[in-house]
């Protein structure tokens, strides 16, 4: 299914039109050309001649977007079973719980070693405790 598919029916737009507006400003995410243009999704600047600006938004974003394929990676690195491609069987298997459990230790060992997500952006990751607290 297409991104925006999911988009739509995971009816996380309305939690993020909740929770991405704190105080006076308005967060967003950063997504591709596949998802709908909305005020909480920022997506790469397209057109055939770019000004300065926007090429250097597209070359900044891209580089946060490969950070966050660096994270499906690892969990797919980690757990094998979660390929999808390999190893799971939508509607035959309950896909969606093996891969959230998956995610959860995946970040539990980020926790614990770290991971190049967090090298990139000279993050420490939190605690085991801390991350297990919430």
């Amino acid at each position: 299914r297409h991104d925006a598919g999911i988009l739509t029916e995971s009816q996380i737009q309305e939690q993020m039109e909740q929770h991405l507006v704190i105080g006076e400003r308005t967060y967003a995410i950063y997504g591709d050309s596949g998802y709908p243009i909305r005020d909480q999704i920022v997506q790469p600047v397209s057109g055939a001649v770019l000004n300065e600006d926007e090429q250097r938004f597209n070359t900044q974003m891209s580089s946060v977007r490969v950070s966050v394929e660096w994270m499906f990676g690892l969990v797919t690195t980690l757990f094998k079973y979660v390929d999808f491609r390999r190893n799971q069987k939508l509607l035959l298997q309950p896909v969606a719980k093996y891969y959230a459990v998956a995610v959860i230790l995946t970040n539990s060992y980020t926790c614990l070693y770290g991971n190049q997500t967090a090298t990139f952006f000279n993050l420490q990751p939190p605690t085991l405790a801390e991350y297990l607290r919430h």
